[in-house]
């Protein structure tokens, strides 16, 4: 499976959340919303892209109502104008036990 692909101009991302690939997980919701954003930006990075690229963001939350402050306060340490389009969807769970966030990104060359 491809963390990533381009086609057509667009790059999209998906997969990424709270799981850090050092293995050093934090039970803390800002670290986990935090840790998923850092993975889409090295992602963006590797394709020579950034935020102002970024022009859909679908979010998968376990709990989305506990975190949600957290994660628009991580978002706009993230983001800038123009802002993306945005989808919050709330879901059971993760095929990582104990893992409350995932990003989905499309992003535009």
């Amino acid at each position: 499976m491809s963390p990533g692909v381009e086609v057509d101009g667009f790059v999209f991302l998906t997969g990424f959340n709270g799981m850090p690939l050092d293995g050093d997980f934090s039970f803390d919701p800002s670290d986990q919303i935090d840790t998923a954003f850092q993975q889409v930006f090295q992602g963006l990075a590797e394709a020579g892209l950034d935020a102002a690229n970024i022009v859909e963001v679908t979010s998968y939350h376990v709990g989305l109502r506990d975190h949600l402050s957290e994660f628009r306060a991580v978002w706009a340490r993230y983001m800038r104008e123009p802002y993306p389009a945005w989808t919050a969807i709330e879901v059971a769970g993760f095929a990582s036990a104990d893992v409350i966030v995932e990003l989905r990104v499309i992003a535009r060359r």
